[in-house]
């Protein structure tokens, strides 16, 4: 690819796991309007729940999350008993005839819990809410320290889906991001969990980081192939050390630059797709037969926080400190520290601080985005059909930028906008254009490729 349009696009933009994107949650949307919302739910929906838990046994320098490194159990302890409190308060608050369809524990590291634990939370889950027989169960595991007795938890808690965190295992780039895993570890505990039924396994990984080259980037992947994991995440490392103040142990001059960022991006696409997995939007790929695949082939792939997704549930309900929610009606996030947070549902309130009521606009540029980040096109007959007049607004600045559009990333068939195979690496810069948002505020964000 041609070093000016990687110069030319790949500045700092948003990951458009949501619209509005976080930054511009507010505290106009408290615990009362959250209450409001989740009492005019409609008795059918169908409901994703997820369930944070920000806790780490050690921290790892690379990452984005909020979570917190602890040698000692109290607190998780503590925490999963106001985790248990927040949930009564959501099922209290809802239509109890709403079906949980889909359940996620992330972190943090959700295998921090103990065995018993792990099974107290899944209890409390199916005590308070209705939970379908054949709901999607997947954890974030971390497989440095993990018992078979967690693993057995996990099991009889329902869990359809592992999902393992690996990065990088090449040790120099291990020991710049904190994070020692080697694959033989890695390969044990993924054995275990398919030996004791577990369906679906897969596996994070990130381009970007500290002394990565290609080539190191391309022997990760050849041993991530060994393990055949039904999907794959190939995420950009997001260097935002003004965010997180950890990241800043990671030395800025061992980060490979923009072109090196996108060539492993492509250089990993391309060994993906040649082992028989399908791309799925920007940073996913998946075997033929996995759920995710088959919802792009079809054009219901979706994204959410966790990334690109087939879950099409009216309503994600996030659970635990610092974690988003999506109805109907707009945006949610509970309080961040853990203290606050905890603080807030002691007291019997639901522990939203902030987050964003979604207007007539918003819903337009919303789907807007989606499409282009999960398809790569955009149809002007669709947005009109779903939208009326309110889609004009969003098309006539999709127009602006084909006719500005030197470079060809983005073109116009007919009543369809597309990105084309050049622009796709830049489509989070293309969404930017369509996002009224992205120039207002000091909100800062990582790079686009």
């Amino acid at each position: 690819m041609e070093a000016c349009l990687v110069e030319k696009y790949a500045a700092a933009a948003p990951r458009y796991t949501s619209f509005p994107t976080a930054p511009h949650f507010h505290a106009g949307v408290d615990s009362d309007a959250y209450r409001g919302w989740l009492g005019e739910l409609s008795p059918d929906s169908a409901v994703s729940l997820y369930v944070h838990i920000p806790f780490c046994e050690s921290l790892c320098w690379f990452c984005g999350c909020h979570t917190k490194a602890t040698r000692s159990y109290a607190p998780v302890a503590a925490y999963l008993r106001v985790l248990q409190a927040e949930i009564a308060l959501l099922a209290a608050a809802m239509p109890r005839s709403c079906k949980v369809r889909r359940i996620h524990w992330g972190g943090g590291s959700p295998t921090i819990l103990s065995a018993g634990d792990i099974a107290a939370l899944s209890t409390t889950i199916h005590n308070a809410f209705d939970v379908a027989g054949d709901a999607e169960f997947s954890v974030e595991i971390d497989p440095r320290n993990l018992s078979h007795a967690q693993i057995e938890a996990l099991v009889e808690a329902g869990l359809t889906r592992a999902s393992f965190g690996i990065q990088d295992f090449n040790p120099k780039v291990q020991q710049a991001i904190n994070r020692e895993q080697s694959f033989a570890l890695t390969k044990a505990v993924v054995d275990s969990f398919r030996l004791a039924g577990v369906a679906s396994v897969n596996v994070d990984l990130l381009y970007g980081l500290p002394h990565q080259s290609t080539q190191l980037l391309v022997k990760t992947l050849v041993n991530v192939l060994e393990l055949l994991p039904d999907r794959i995440a190939l995420f950009g490392y997001a260097h935002v050390p003004w965010m997180k103040r950890h990241q800043a142990m990671i030395e800025e001059s061992a980060l490979p630059d923009a072109r090196t960022r996108l060539s492993g991006s492509q250089l990993g696409s391309d060994l993906m797709t040649a082992w028989g997995y399908e791309r799925i939007g920007i940073d996913h790929f998946a075997l033929p037969h996995d759920p995710l695949a088959v919802a792009a082939r079809g054009g219901r792939l979706k994204r959410n926080f966790q990334g690109y997704t087939d879950d099409s549930c009216d309503v994600l309900l996030g659970v635990g400190a610092s974690a988003i929610g999506r109805l109907p009606q707009g945006y949610v996030q509970n309080a961040v520290p853990v203290d606050d947070y905890g603080r807030r549902v002691e007291e019997g309130r639901l522990p939203v601080t902030r987050g964003v009521a979604l207007g007539a606009e918003d819903r337009v540029r919303a789907h807007a985005i989606e499409r282009l980040m999960c398809e790569f096109r955009l149809s002007g007959a669709e947005l009109r059909q779903r939208f009326g007049s309110e889609a004009a607004k969003v098309l006539a600045e999709a127009d602006e930028i084909v006719a500005e559009d030197d470079d060809g990333i983005l073109v116009k068939d007919g009543q369809t906008f597309r990105v084309t195979e050049e622009g796709r690496p830049f489509v989070r810069s293309i969404c930017a254009r369509l996002d009224p948002y992205f120039t207002v505020g000091a909100a800062r964000h990582s790079l686009a490729v």
